[in-house]
């Protein structure tokens, strides 16, 4: 199995789990509703943990030596990544209604509890709330950017490397196990049908509106640089279909670097740039978080209102800062946002995972491609910056 990549086993996951579902009796269900129940606990326990190892030596490591250069890039990332959050967010609230229509839940069953109670829970409480782990990891980041001392720093930076650990080595390869017993308990209930059928139509819609987002980023570069925007997007492919391989914006870095250099951008610039925007560039995974979020609740019956989601988008944007460059890194950052500001239960949690890892290395290659045009972006700002102080002499 572990030659086997991460999407393909999620999809072997669904697959079985609606194919044993069907036929499977409640005494082998209650065997993953246990195991569901006890793997969602952690994931719980596990959340403060990742906000404050990724996100604490993320900014800290950020404020150092750039400047306003630095103060740029990062900005732009942001901003690129909270349009990319509201795109998706004013696209399905669109089209919702239509492509979504008649095929709402009012609940989800919770796998743990929707049939016969687990064979065994064990309660694992958070050491604290999300709020107060973004609180914590805001203060220690800023404070490790300001101080010049490189000893927290560090020792964050090891204990991100622990997190990081947990996830690739536990978390990761035990998912497949959890969506399986998801789908097996919701094709048991009898639940699976809507949840297919919208799988389908929003991955869809995801993949459409990454390859939109991307056209107005190259567009926006094309037009500071006088350059083509498609010439440019065209250049940056190679990292786009690497990115699908990898799943990991961090492993494509290389590919990124190379192809992002024949954008016509000053070396040092995309040296800087690209490396910082494969950390805090997720626009193709913001796009992704947001639309599924956003279809889970309609399941429910629920609406957002804009003034309810924005500010969930603007959290995201910061929340996965250094989001780690495996597969399903930004959902797991993200997972106690949806908790705490959208009232995720347990299994919304989960189906927002199996939703965004369908798709992951796609949110993960249109991260990629747009730290391109970003990088395109500051570098013509800069050029813009000298021109003008040149002219001044």
């Amino acid at each position: 199995m572990k030659r086997i990549g991460l999407l393909p086993r999620i999809i072997i996951a669904i697959v079985l789990g609606i194919l044993i579902g069907s036929f499977a009796n409640e005494f082998f269900i209650r065997i993953f509703a246990t195991f569901n129940g006890l793997f969602g606990n952690f994931l719980g326990f596990i959340i403060p943990f990742i906000i404050i190892g990724f996100i604490t030596p993320g900014i800290g490591s950020m404020g150092r030596g750039a400047g306003k250069l630095l103060g740029i890039s990062a900005f732009l990332a942001y901003l690129s990544t909270v349009i990319a959050g509201l795109f998706a967010f004013f696209v399905a609230k669109g089209l919702y209604p239509t492509l979504l229509s008649n095929q709402t839940l009012k609940a989800f069953t919770d796998p743990s509890e929707g049939l016969s109670k687990p064979f065994l829970t064990v309660e694992m409480p958070a050491p604290m709330d999300v709020v107060t782990a973004l609180l914590i990891s805001f203060i220690l980041g800023i404070g490790l950017a300001a101080i010049k001392q490189d000893t927290l720093l560090k020792t964050m930076i090891e204990f991100k490397e622990i997190v990081q650990l947990v996830i690739e080595k536990f978390i990761i390869p035990l998912l497949p196990i959890h969506i399986f017993g998801i789908f097996a308990n919701m094709t048991y209930s009898g639940q699976v049908a809507v949840i297919l059928s919208v799988f389908i139509k929003v991955f869809v819609m995801i993949i459409i509106l990454h390859f939109l987002y991307l056209i107005f980023q190259y567009t926006v570069a094309g037009t500071l640089s006088k350059q083509n925007p498609l010439k440019m997007l065209k250049t940056m492919s190679p990292a786009y279909f690497t990115a699908l391989g990898t799943q990991s914006s961090a492993a494509t870095i290389p590919v990124t670097l190379k192809h992002a250099k024949k954008l016509k951008a000053d070396d040092n610039i995309v040296d800087f740039t690209v490396p910082l925007f494969a950390t805090i560039h997720l626009s193709g995974s913001t796009i992704t978080i947001v639309s599924c979020s956003l279809a889970v609740l309609f399941l429910q019956g629920q609406v957002e209102t804009f003034g309810a989601y924005f500010p969930f988008i603007l959290m995201l944007g910061v929340t996965m800062i250094a989001a780690p460059g495996i597969p399903g890194g930004a959902v797991m950052a993200a997972a106690g946002l949806l908790e705490s500001m959208l009232g995720f239960g347990p299994t919304m949690v989960s189906l927002m995972i199996a939703l965004y890892l369908a798709q992951d290395s796609f949110g993960t290659a249109t991260n990629v491609t747009g730290d391109g045009a970003i990088a395109s972006i500051v570098n013509s700002f800069n050029r813009k910056k000298k021109t003008n102080k040149t002219s001044d002499k």
